[in-house]
């Protein structure tokens, strides 16, 4: 009833808090501002041009570098932090990692699945979600579009999409560092340079290094667990040959790894490992001590990745008179190998030792050309086509003992497609926005089962699909305005190309496409002379044909298997406001009150352990009915607040001091699993430090969760490795104890 009571209480604060706070768009991004003025402004390329965000008619949230550091966010993965609609949960390995948006997102292992919430860099997209799981360096700001984006960004971002925009080469030198180093043993360091080479070359070289060894302690050999190791490098050459023409060159290279432990944080007395006699916990987990705040494991084979990928795109714009061509043209190739200690246990039997080894091979080309009209005009519009080509490569191996697999397997798609959106301002304060897209996509695979028989199976399908948007927007004054928008979301066809894949998989062809319809009533308001923001947005979506992943058992190992498993709906309200009075003080705030629900769902697995009086239906297999009941990962209330205070205190000096309050409602990683049951929590950072006036510089000490807080971003249901008996694995997010540090940065 305390913690109960403590959660309301901080929630209450931070909801004080943020109607006089700032969203992360309501202020201009950090790195910006010390290469020009301050505005007020924000510009987004949401719709594929550059415009005010406020005069966007679509949910856009974006994340400059005072709000990352503030939260504590170094990495892809901890957007969550500062996104509240955001949702990020961490695996055993980042392609396993998912990522929805207002609790919509794609829980699937298989090659070839594409997520439902597209993440892009620079406006290129990614093959692999896991692409983006690294540091994020020299970002100039962070997009978040939320529902359906379907219409101008595609097949992959039917619940919304992610844009990471870089720095680009400036007119002038300049030269900045970030270094960090924690109480923990995490270090890293990032820089960028940019500058002209000549009156019409540009550059930008960027780079960035980390390391943190884990929060989790292997007492089999000592390793530390659940940490990484990242590095990558990424350059930019910009050319202007005139005015009307400039082409820009970027290329990047990334490799890295990481590793995992899974504590056990709960488990039934007795329980023995594969129902075998003598294998108790004490036995083949010696030492560790299970329980809520257990940080250690014993494996005897360290589970890890290892990855390496690079890329680059070639992006033109040319003036046409009063038009504007954008020609963007990519190549990206990534590979992740992975290794799991599938027992998770260091016992001495053979019998009982398990290891599954694969890997993720991508190449991506994508083609995009768009003409975009004069925007100034009361009729505006973009044209354009995307092709795109990607090939996935999967070997598997799992063995030798339980649940042997050994297979291979290739998956090709192929798309094609045509958009347009126009904008018409028919009224001085009112403006039409209309848009569509029709795509073409091929898919095809393979699949080696070399386990069984060396079986091969292959197919192929295409299906072509449109989806439109349509919203109205009226400026009540020039700093009001709303909206309201009807949208379509499209997901494509894909095959199940995972373990246990058969002739009856391959009889039944591709899973169905998922299709959504989404309607928004937004206002976005700026007051008291742009120093109050106010944007409201009521979203409401329905998925059919949701593309899910089921569960199938094979021996005492649990399979994820893909397919359409019914229908789903979310709606809800989103609140970004935010309150800066001076130069010296900022408040900003994000709010998501959300209800995702399954409307349709009347044939789910039952989780391990369900029993009849939990809802599971004996059969074969024994199911459950889901309709009705709250999604996963979609916590109900969900809160990020920011308050930034910089006083002057000497003659070109500044201090410096954030707060940051996260607040998130209980949630289920497993419909109705109460193992996976993550109850409400808040988590509180706090930064002190001083700057120059002209933020040349910067040093600030930080305090990361620091009220020490435990929660777990993933739990997992291992019952079936313990014979049935209750057993619960969690993921550790990187914020599980607190932690302290010091951060510096240079800015010339």
């Amino acid at each position: 009833m305390k913690s109960f009571h403590n959660s309301v209480c901080v929630a209450a604060l931070a909801a004080a808090i943020g109607l006089l706070a700032g969203p992360a768009h309501a202020q201009s991004a950090a790195p910006a501002a010390a290469d020009k003025p301050d505005t007020g402004e924000i510009i987004v390329t949401a719709q594929k041009r550059a415009e005010n965000v406020q005069n966007v008619p679509l949910a856009v949230s974006v994340l400059g570098a005072t709000q990352l550091q503030a939260a504590g966010v170094r990495n892809f993965q901890d957007l969550g932090a500062v996104s509240p609609s955001l949702t990020i949960r961490p695996a055993e390995h980042p392609v396993n990692a998912n990522v929805s948006l207002r609790g919509v997102g794609t829980f699937a292992f298989g090659i070839g699945v594409e997520p439902s919430v597209a993440v892009l860099v620079d406006e290129v997209p990614m093959a692999f979600q896991a692409r983006a799981f690294t540091d994020l360096p020299d970002v100039e700001r962070i997009e978040v579009l939320r529902g359906p984006q379907s219409t101008l960004y595609g097949k992959a971002a039917s619940a919304g999409l992610i844009n990471i925009i870089t720095r680009g080469p400036s007119e002038t030198l300049k030269v900045r560092a970030n270094v960090v180093g924690t109480t923990d043993q995490e270090y890293g360091a990032n820089f960028s340079v940019s500058g002209p080479i000549s009156p019409t070359v540009g550059f930008v070289v960027s780079g960035a290094y980390s390391k943190w060894d884990g929060n989790v302690r292997n007492l089999y050999n000592g390793q530390k667990l659940n940490g990484r190791e990242a590095g990558n490098i990424r350059a930019k050459v910009r050319w202007e040959p005139s005015s009307d023409a400039k082409l820009t060159l970027s290329l990047n290279y990334m490799n890295g790894n990481t590793n995992i432990g899974r504590p056990i944080i709960n488990q039934a007395a007795g329980a023995t490992f594969r129902n075998t006699p003598g294998q108790t916990a004490d036995v083949v987990l010696p030492g560790v001590q299970i329980g809520p705040l257990n940080q250690n494991v014993s494996i005897n084979y360290t589970s890890r990745t290892k990855y390496q990928g690079g890329g680059g795109n070639l992006r033109g714009e040319f003036a046409l008179g009063d038009h504007q061509l954008v020609t963007i043209t990519s190549y990206d190739k990534f590979r992740l190998d992975d290794y799991f200690d599938s027992d998770e246990t260091s016992s001495s039997l053979a019998s009982q030792n398990n290891i599954q080894v694969g890997a993720f091979k991508s190449t991506m080309f994508t083609q995009e050309v768009r003409l975009l009209s004069d925007g100034s005009k009361p009729f505006h519009y973009t044209l354009g086509a995307y092709y795109a080509n990607v090939d996935f490569e999967r070997p598997f191996y799992r063995g030798p003992a339980i649940a042997l697999a050994n297979w291979y397997a290739t998956s090709k798609s192929s798309q094609i497609a045509g958009f347009a959106q126009a904008d018409w301002q028919f009224m001085p304060k009112a403006t039409l926005t209309a848009g569509g897209r029709v795509q073409n996509e091929k898919v095809s695979y393979t699949f080696q089962d070399i386990q069984n028989g060396n079986a091969q199976f292959s197919g192929s399908a295409s299906d072509t699909a449109a989806t439109y948007r349509i919203s109205a927007r009226y400026e009540f004054t020039p700093r009001i305005n709303a909206f309201v928008t009807y949208s379509t979301g499209y997901k494509g066809q894909t095959y199940d190309l995972t373990t246990g894949f058969n002739q009856g998989r391959a009889n039944a062809g591709p899973i169905k496409p998922e299709t959504s319809r989404d309607i928004e009533f937004g206002l976005r308001s700026q007051l008291f002379d742009r120093k109050v923001t106010l944007n409201l947005t009521y979203f409401d979506t329905t998925y059919k044909n949701l593309q899910a992943q089921t569960i199938e058992t094979i021996g005492d190992v649990q399979n994820f298997r893909l397919t359409n498993v019914g229908k789903l709906g979310t709606h809800g309200v989103e609140i970004d406001a935010g309150y800066r009075p001076n130069s010296d003080f900022n408040f900003n705030t994000s709010m998501a009150i959300l209800d995702a629900k399954y409307l349709n769902y009347a044939v789910a697995q039952c989780f391990a352990g369900q029993t009849a009086a939990q809802g599971c239906v004996a059969g074969s297999p024994s199911s459950q009915n889901l309709t009705g009941t709250r999604a996963v990962q979609a916590p109900q209330f969900k809160i990020s607040a920011t308050a930034e205070y910089t006083p002057q205190i000497g003659n070109g000096l500044r201090g410096l001091a954030q707060v940051n309050v996260q607040h998130q409602s209980s949630v289920y990683y497993a419909s109705r699993d109460p193992q996976t049951f993550q109850k409400a929590y808040e988590i509180v950072n706090l930064n002190l430090g001083v700057r120059a006036e002209d933020r040349r510089w910067e040093v600030a000490i930080f305090v990361n969760n620091l009220f020490d807080q435990q929660y777990y971003p993933s739990l997992i249901n291992n019952n079936g490795l313990w014979g049935g008996a209750m057993t619960t694995q969690a993921v550790l997010p990187r914020d599980f104890r607190r932690y302290g540090g010091l951060r510096a940065s240079l800015n010339f």
